[in-house]
């Protein structure tokens, strides 16, 4: 019954794409039907544009049909570091192409099949990498690699960020891109936003080994009419403008199936299994643990509640992070929380904008003294909106757990200094 019932919905979902591409009339189409246009003037408005650039989306090629359309664009990060640590010689200084990336899109045979394609030459590796399919604007479906829909600063482009990077405690959560199936639309013109996907579970460009696939979900309000993700007011609002988001993730993690040969850390590439993500800062589900153990299948569930705000070049947001790691065999349980606020406005609009930020994590609720606090402030230059900036940002970074040799302090505060440039094109 269940094999029956996927085959009808994959026959009925066929039927109305190649319906669609088949039978789609346009206006300029009836009119020339109907005599009310002659065939020279259904030429004339009907006469694609082979060639077009616009700042941001790159140079866009159009085929006489107009059945098919590919852009192509880039982003450009090159970024300067200094960090200064508390009580350390491990000092650093560095400049880095952080993000350097191709970016592909358009469609095929019909407007409503879109594609995207992103490598990132700075990490050698695929990004977002999908078909979508949009039925109606309420029920579209997406198939291939993307951001897993989770938490409101993740989803939001790296190149539109109002810092040099997104939060730590963003970092610390996300589970990062993965490879699954979702369905996602657009309701009311933008007044809500939703996403419901499965995915393989084992994060960026990785093909897990066992049937435990990732499931996420996602919705948006924007009560006051369409917020897109984009941080900074740059359009300077002229009416208030709010968002209201909602995130649950969920991935079991087999260490027995997915380890590998050489070591006990399995392959699972989620974010927050990662450096810097709250499982492995944590102590896991153990006293020395700090990734999943090879010997045990770990359930992951997490949650975020996120709201953002925009009027007159004035903007904030903020997100609250909740996450628990069970362990199938041992019942032993790891939990972690964080939370960011932000805020910003435009001295000069849309030119000239300061920012702060205020970081909270604990990867690790059942362990005292273990918090990272990220304080930070920042200054942009916007010569093109996001398309061409400049920023830069300090941050005291506060780690409660690393002990300092010497000290009787069980803590350190760590100085940042960051200077990045951004071109898109």
């Amino acid at each position: 019954m269940k094999k029956k019932f996927i085959a009808a919905g994959a026959a009925l979902l066929a039927t109305a794409f190649i319906g669609q591409v088949a039978s789609a009339k346009s206006l300029e189409d009836v009119l020339k039907e109907k005599g009310v246009i002659t065939e020279a003037d259904y030429k004339e408005v009907t006469k694609v544009k082979a060639f077009d650039y616009k700042l941001g989306k790159g140079m866009t090629f159009t085929s006489q049909d107009d059945k098919f359309q590919l852009s192509v664009g880039s982003q450009m990060q090159f970024r300067y570091t200094m960090l200064d640590k508390d009580h350390s010689a491990s000092d650093q200084s560095k400049f880095e192409p952080k993000r350097i990336k191709l970016n592909l899109n358009g469609y095929a045979f019909t407007k409503d099949l879109t594609f995207k394609i992103t490598y990132n030459f700075g990490g050698n590796a695929l990004e977002e990498t999908y078909l979508n399919y949009r039925l109606i604007d309420e029920a579209q479906a997406r198939i291939g690699q993307d951001k897993v829909q989770f938490g409101r600063q993740w989803i939001t482009p790296s190149g539109a960020n109002q810092f040099v990077d997104v939060s730590a405690v963003t970092t610390a959560f996300v589970p990062g891109y993965d490879i699954g199936l979702s369905i996602n639309g657009k309701v009311a013109d933008g007044l809500a936003y939703y996403s419901v996907g499965g995915y393989n579970g084992s994060g960026q460009n990785n093909v897990r080994n066992s049937r435990d696939d990732a499931f996420a979900a996602r919705i948006a309000i924007n009560p006051l009419g369409d917020m897109a993700y984009s941080e900074a007011d740059l359009d300077n609002s002229q009416k208030p403008l709010v968002s209201i988001g909602s995130s649950f993730y969920r991935n079991t993690v087999n260490g027995t199936a997915e380890a590998t040969t050489t070591t006990t850390t399995p392959t699972a590439g989620v974010g927050f299994l990662k450096t810097g993500g709250w499982f492995a800062t944590g102590r896991g589900l153990s006293a020395t643990a700090k990734q999943v153990a090879a010997t045990e299948a770990i359930d992951f569930n997490t949650a975020e509640v996120d709201a953002a705000f925009k009027w007159l070049g004035f903007s904030a947001q903020a997100e609250y992070f909740l996450a628990q790691a069970d362990g199938q065999t041992s019942k032993n349980i790891a939990r972690a929380q964080g939370y960011y606020v932000q805020a910003g406005y435009f001295l000069i609009p849309s030119k000239l904008e300061i920012a702060g930020r205020y970081g909270y994590l604990d990867p690790n609720r059942d362990a005292a003294n273990d918090h990272q606090v990220e304080t930070t402030g920042a200054v942009s230059w916007y010569f093109s909106k996001h398309n061409l900036k400049i920023q830069g940002d300090y941050t005291n970074i506060h780690n409660q757990a690393r002990l300092v040799t010497g000290s009787t302090s069980n803590a350190n505060d760590d100085q940042q200094i960051r200077l990045q440039a951004q071109l898109l094109f």
